[in-house]
């Protein structure tokens, strides 16, 4: 196995991006891996993990086991990739967490930014609108506007439940437009989950990713055969979805901003750095086959 250092580098930022949206509720790591050019990559190296290495790994025959294991995962690419995410989910919770309650109206005028300009990434996705797109990314919308709409769920925090947190959360986290984080804030871990990576408390954070791998696992094939075979009406709804979801960050300024033009401004300055930061996003990374 050949490793190209300045490519996993590459590959290693882009995860440190990845883990910094997956943080922020409203923000999808997803859209980030779309703008970042290897969200089909991603999905598609995820789906072909079968697990048909376990057989020969059983019968003790580890040629076999080896080239099965080196033919169904990308190790070049999920190494550099899932480092990435991990140092970004470590450091940078503490950094979120001070944010969101310091700056509350600032930093959603950031993510706001953000959104606007990854459903404009989407948007350029689709070579041609047509009425089933419009159709589509109206049902999105709709979808969006009442999910992030839902109170959150008062539950527990125990280690079944935290299972199964994973388990949903993950299928949000890997889709353009849907924020994983966001799902865990109505399933109640959201705060739980950031006190965990915060002060690493292992069984809980350990549990929490087994579900997410389990959930990735199944859900990455079906996202898969919809981006092979229709790939453009899967970003039209997820457009809508995108733009449903920006109730979050725009309900967030409205009550938290203060009175006056230059808070106003300020927050109009942050969301424009938002959306700058997508498009040369967008322009420097090369798209991953």
């Amino acid at each position: 196995m050949k490793i190209n250092l300045y490519e996993s580098f590459l590959i290693f930022i882009r995860g440190i991006l990845m883990g910094s949206a997956d943080i922020i509720p409203g923000v999808s790591g997803g859209t980030i891996a779309l703008i970042t050019g290897i969200y089909e990559h991603l999905v598609h190296a995820i789906s072909k993990i079968r697990f048909s290495f376990i057989k020969p790994l059983v019968k003790l025959d580890f040629s076999g086991f080896k080239d099965k294991l080196l033919d169904e995962i990308d190790f070049k690419f999920f190494i550099p990739l899932g480092l990435g995410i991990a140092v970004a989910m470590l450091t940078l919770a503490n950094v979120v967490t001070y944010c969101m309650d310091v700056h509350t109206a600032l930093t959603f005028s950031f993510f706001l930014g953000l959104i606007i300009a990854s459903a404009y990434v989407l948007y350029k996705k689709i070579s041609k609108v047509t009425f089933s797109h419009i159709v589509l990314t109206i049902i999105g919308f709709i979808a969006a506007y009442i999910f992030v709409s839902l109170n959150p769920i008062a539950t527990n925090h125990t280690l079944p439940v935290l299972f199964i947190s994973g388990l949903i959360a993950i299928c949000a986290m890997i889709l353009p437009g849907i924020s994983g984080s966001f799902l865990l804030l109505l399933l109640g871990q959201y705060d739980y989950m950031l006190t965990a990576l915060e002060e690493l408390h292992w069984s809980e954070i350990i549990v929490f990713i087994v579900g997410a791998a389990i959930g990735i696992l199944g859900f990455s094939k079906f996202l898969d055969y919809l981006l092979q075979h229709h790939e453009e009406a899967t970003m039209a709804f997820l457009i809508g979805v995108m733009v449903g979801t920006l109730k979050i960050p725009a309900v967030n300024i409205i009550t938290t901003i203060d009175p006056g033009i230059l808070p106003i401004l300020l927050c109009i300055i942050v969301a424009v750095i938002g959306i700058v930061l997508i498009v040369v996003m967008e322009t420097k990374f090369d798209y991953i086959n």
